[in-house]
């Protein structure tokens, strides 16, 4: 399987690309715990110009892992972006992380964690809000993250963590 993570653009394709794995994720990562209506509602809710716009803003980087050349994960990282009662003295960047389900190896976590790494050397903290019951989880603490405390995550306010990675600098 050839396995690649790029920088993409807002355009209309790489928004296409986007939303397709955030639907499936949703749809997944939701399934057992929200309404299929209410997931529905919500995945209408998106509107593509919105999101072109947010990610042509320079305090965001989009990052897509492609699996032979289907989209299967992506990392958005935004620059400035804090949560509540996080050190205003620490320049802190947030890192949304997302790999489908049936695709969530090593080999494309790494592909997509290398690639979203790579870019944070500008900022002090890099930090998520990811589900309690997350795959992940277990990955971003071998990779350093630390659970900094409880919360809610959106859309749908499911328990949470919020996890920290201070970034050293070279």
């Amino acid at each position: 399987m050839e396995i690649i993570s790029k920088f993409t653009i807002g355009s209309d394709e790489g928004v296409d690309n986007l939303f397709t794995i955030i639907k499936s994720s949703v749809s997944n990562t939701y399934k057992n715990l929200i309404s299929e209506e209410d997931i529905k509602k919500y995945t209408e809710e998106w509107d593509p110009r919105k999101m072109i716009n947010e990610l042509n803003n320079l305090s965001n980087q989009l990052i897509i892992t492609y699996a032979d050349q289907k989209p299967v994960g992506y990392g958005i990282l935004k620059s400035g972006s804090g949560y509540p009662g996080f050190s205003e003295e620490k320049r802190m960047t947030e890192l949304n992380f997302v790999i489908l389900k049936e695709y969530n190896s090593s080999e494309i976590r790494e592909s997509l964690w290398k690639k979203c790494r790579s870019t944070v050397s500008f900022t002090d903290i890099l930090w998520a809000n990811i589900l309690t019951e997350d795959p992940l989880l277990e990955f971003f603490k071998k990779t350093g993250f630390v659970i900094k405390e409880n919360s809610q995550i959106d859309p749908f306010l499911l328990p949470s963590y919020i996890i920290e990675l201070p970034i050293t600098k070279n």
